[in-house]
């Protein structure tokens, strides 16, 4: 595979990330706002992209990842949440504490340690967040899932995934029992609030909270 710089990375992971768990297509605006360059950057990078065949792109238009730049960007992404779930299983990490370091780490690492990790770690499916790790190959594993602020009451299912963006809100959740993995329901809530039955407990969720957790569809 040939080599990337760690910014073209960076652009790619991001691109590859905004259509995970929603469909529609990032713009270079919103890739701009998520890397926090200025749109003029972005124009640069994304014709250096498309240059080498990772991006197709009509201007003003979204981006998309060519085969090429899927390949390249899912490499990255394995990277990034492989490190982070070796940060908290073996490294005493938080889940909270684990994207900054991730992000350095990911442009740095060999091959061969990576490897070593993931043969460590019993090559794990999914990161601290549930996000899915493609494999070496890779394949990412996947499942019908939707936001828990989508959720009717009376929806039950597991939580998939929690977004890693805000670290309060992890810090919280986590305090509150509500990770990856348990069983919820969704109940009744005033004020606009969603709440949520998980572990014997209830608790009652801002819009903005449960806008950041995905669930088993």
């Amino acid at each position: 595979m040939p080599a990337t710089s760690p910014a073209i990375e960076d652009y790619l992971k991001t691109v590859y990330a905004h259509t995970e768990w929603q469909p529609d297509p990032i713009t270079p605006k919103v890739l701009a706002d998520k890397l926090g360059v200025a749109p003029s950057s972005v124009t640069e990078m994304v014709k250096k992209m498309a240059a080498q065949g990772l991006v197709a792109h009509v201007p003003y238009g979204p981006l998309r990842l060519t085969d090429a730049g899927r390949e390249r960007a899912l490499a990255v992404v394995r990277r990034h949440r492989l490190i982070e779930t070796w940060l908290v299983a073996e490294m005493g990490y938080e889940w909270h504490e684990v994207h900054d370091e991730a992000e350095v780490l990911e442009h740095s690492l060999s091959d061969r340690l990576l490897e070593a990790i993931d043969l460590r770690l019993g090559r794990p499916t999914r990161d601290p967040h549930g996000d899915a790790i493609p494999s070496a190959a890779g394949e990412v594993a996947t499942e019908p899932f939707l936001l828990l602020s989508d959720a009717e009451p009376g929806h039950a299912g597991r939580v998939i995934r929690i977004s890693d963006r805000d670290p309060e809100v992890l810090r919280a959740l986590a305090d509150g029992g509500i990770v990856p993995g348990i069983e919820i329901e969704v109940t009744d809530a005033p004020g606009g609030r969603i709440g949520l039955r998980a572990a014997g407990e209830v608790a009652e969720l801002e819009p903005e909270v449960a806008a950041a957790i995905w669930v088993t569809a």
